[in-house]
C-alpha cells in the first residue's frame, strides 16, 4: 500500500504469505506479488524521469521476476522474505531456508561486516553515486529495524542501560501520560486494555525481569541505530548540496512486534539447530535472536491498543513523518492511510498518476493538508478502511469499528469513538446500534468492491503459520519425508509389537 497508493486487496498482497490458508492461496488479490497492472512510485517517478534505487526489505514476492526490478527500480538490494538476521546472511525463522537478498534480481550475499541498518544506507549512498547524476532520484530504504531478531551494536544498547528495569506496566503509564502532555489524545482518556493473559511485571523472578528488561534495552538501541544511519544518509544529501531539495518520508510498520522467542518448543527446536541464543549473552549481538513480547510491544504501542497485527490502534496507528522544501514544523491531525503517501508523493512533485495505464491509486493526496490548504484530507462522511487476514477496521468520523481474530482477538466487531476513547476501552455496539450498523454496512461496501476474501471457519493466524511452516520445511528439505516416513514406520510397529504383546497376555490369562 506504501509503494502504489492501492488498497492491498487490489495489488495481490492482501496479507502476508506467512499467515495465508489454503483457501484463499492464489485467489485474485491473494496471489503474495504485486499483480499485473499494479505501479509502484518507482514505476511511475521512472517515467517521469528519475532514477530509483532501494535497498532493505521487499517481502512482495518471493520469486526473481517479482523483485524490486520488475517494478521500476533501476537497482536494488532486496530481502523477498518477511525478515532476516541483522549481522549474518541466514534466516530468523524455519519459514525460510535461507536469507534471500537479490541484487538487481539476482541472489547476492552479504559483506562480512554487515549491519541491517548501516548496510541500507551505504548501499542507497552507493547506488546514487552511480546513477545519472543529471536525474532527479526516488530512493526506497525499507529498515529491518525493529522487526524480530531484535539486535543492536553494543555501543547504542549500552545508553539504555537500566531506561526499563521498572517493567512495562510503569512505560505503559509513562507514555499514556505524555500522549496526553502532548495533545495526541484528550487529557483523562483511559488507558487501552491489556489482554488477560499477559503477565504483570511483579510476578516475574527478578532474572526474568532483568532478561525482559535487557531486551527492551536492545529495541530501544536498534531503533536509534537505524535512526543515526539515516542521518548519515542525509549528512551525504547535505555535502552533496542535495538536501534542501529532498521530500522526506519516514513511518513505522503495522504496531510493535509481540513474538516471543522463549514459549515455543518448535522454535527453540530451530534456535537449537542454528545456533541462536535468547539468553543474557551477548544481548543483542551476532548469534542473539533478541524479541520484547507482548507485554512490551503493548506498552510501546501506548496510547494505542495491543499491537502488531490486529486491527486496534496498537496494530495500525503508525508515526508519520513529512519533511521537505517549502513545510514548516506543524503537527498535522488529519487522519490519513498508508495509501495516501503514494498520491502524496506525486502530486507533490506533478506526475499524474492518472495518465498511467495500471490500476487506479485508492488514496488520496495529502499536499493540500500538507500546505494549510485544506485541515483534513477526508470529510466527516467518507469511510477508511483495512482488512488483514480477518483483522479489519473502518473508520468514519469519530467512530471506528474493529474485529481481530484470534490468538488475541474472538472475531466479533467492537464500537468505538476515538475522539473519547482512543485507548478503544469502552464498546458502544449496545448503547449506538445503529451507528454500528451503518459502518458495518459501509464495511461490507469496501470488503465487496477491494476483493476481501471470508476467512475460513476457526481462523487462527498462530495455528495458520505453524501449518505453513510446517510445509515450508518439507518444501525447503525434502529428506524430511524419509525421516517422517522412518519415524511413521517405527511407530507403527512398536503399536504393533504392543498390540501383540497385550494379545498374549490376554491369551495366557484365559
Amino acid at each position: 500500500m506504501l509503494l502504489t497508493g492501492i488498497d492491498a486487496h487490489q495489488t495481490g498482497v492482501a496479507t502476508i504469505p506467512e499467515v495465508l490458508p489454503a483457501e484463499q492461496k492464489g485467489r485474485p488479490g491473494y496471489s503474495m506479488a504485486l499483480e499485473r497492472g499494479v505501479l509502484t512510485l518507482a514505476d511511475r517517478l521512472r517515467a517521469a524521469g528519475y532514477r530509483t534505487v532501494m535497498a532493505g526489505k521487499w517481502h512482495l514476492g518471493e520469486a526473481p521476476d517479482e523483485m524490486p526490478q520488475a517494478h521500476g527500480f533501476d537497482r536494488s538490494f532486496a530481502l523477498a522474505a518477511s525478515g532476516a538476521d541483522n549481522w549474518d546472511d541466514r534466516s530468523y525463522m524455519p519459514y525460510y531456508k535461507d536469507a534471500p537478498w537479490f541484487e538487481n534480481g539476482v541472489e547476492a550475499s552479504l559483506p562480512e561486516d554487515f549491519y541491517s541498518s548501516r548496510f541500507i544506507v551505504d548501499t542507497a549512498i552507493r547506488y546514487l553515486a552511480e546513477t545519472d547524476q543529471d536525474k532527479p532520484f526516488f530512493a526506497y530504504l525499507p529498515f529491518q529495524a525493529i522487526h524480530i531478531p531484535v539486535q543492536a551494536p553494543r555501543e547504542f544498547v549500552e545508553r539504555y542501560k537500566g531506561r526499563y528495569d521498572a517493567g512495562w506496566e510503569a512505560l505503559r503509564r509513562e507514555r499514556h501520560r505524555k500522549a496526553q502532555t502532548l495533545g495526541l489524545i484528550p487529557q483523562g482518556a483511559p488507558p487501552a486494555a491489556l489482554p488477560q493473559e499477559f503477565r504483570p511485571w511483579t510476578s516475574l523472578p527478578p532474572e526474568t525481569r532483568a532478561l525482559y528488561a535487557a531486551r527492551m534495552e536492545v529495541n530501544a538501541a536498534m531503533l536509534e541505530a537505524m535512526d543515526f544511519h539515516v542521518g548519515r544518509l542525509i549528512a551525504h544529501l547535505k555535502a552533496k548540496g542535495q538536501y534542501d531539495n529532498t521530500i522526506f518520508v519516514v513511518s513505522s510498520d503495522n504496531g510493535p512486534e509481540p513474538s516471543r522467542g522463549d514459549d515455543s518448543v518448535s522454535l527453540a527446536a530451530y534456535h537449537r539447530l542454528t545456533g541462536y541464543d535468547i539468553g543474557p549473552g551477548n544481548m543483542g549481538g551476532r548469534g542473539h535472536w533478541g524479541f520484547i513480547g507482548p507485554e512490551w510491544a503493548a506498552a510501546a504501542a501506548t496510547p494505542g491498543a495491543w499491537f502488531k497485527f490486529y486491527a486496534t490502534e496498537g496494530g495500525i496507528r503508525v508515526p508519520l513523518i513529512v519533511a521537505g522544501p517549502g513545510l514548516a514544523p506543524q503537527k498535522v491531525t488529519s487522519p490519513a492511510m498508508v495509501t495516501d503517501i503514494a498520491p502524496t508523493l506525486l502530486a507533490w512533485v506533478g506526475v499524474d498518476p492518472a495518465r498511467s495505464p495500471g490500476k487506479a491509486i485508492t488514496g488520496r493526496s495529502l499536499l493540500p493538508v500538507l500546505s494549510g490548504a485544506a485541515a483534513s484530507a477526508y470529510g466527516p462522511d467518507e469511510a477508511r478502511a483495512v482488512e488483514v487476514s480477518g483483522n479489519s477496521a473502518l473508520y468514519l468520523g469519530d467512530y471506528k469499528i474493529t474485529r481481530s481474530v484470534p490468538p488475541e482477538g474472538d472475531g466479533q466487531w467492537r464500537l468505538y469513538n476515538l475522539a473519547r476513547d482512543p485507548g478503544e476501552t469502552t464498546d458502544l455496539s449496545a448503547s449506538e446500534p445503529a451507528v454500528k450498523e451503518r459502518l458495518l454496512s459501509e464495511y461490507d461496501a469496501y470488503a465487496k468492491r477491494v476483493g476481501v476474501l471470508p476467512m475460513p471457519e476457526g481462523y487462527d493466524s498462530q495455528t495458520q503459520i505453524t501449518r505453513n511452516i510446517g510445509a515450508r520445511l518439507l518444501g525447503n528439505y525434502p529428506w524430511l519425508y524419509g525421516l517422517l516416513g522412518g519415524i511413521a514406520v517405527l511407530v507403527a510397529v512398536a503399536m504393533w509389537l504392543a498390540l501383540r504383546r497385550l494379545l498374549r497376555r490376554r491369551a495366557a490369562n484365559t
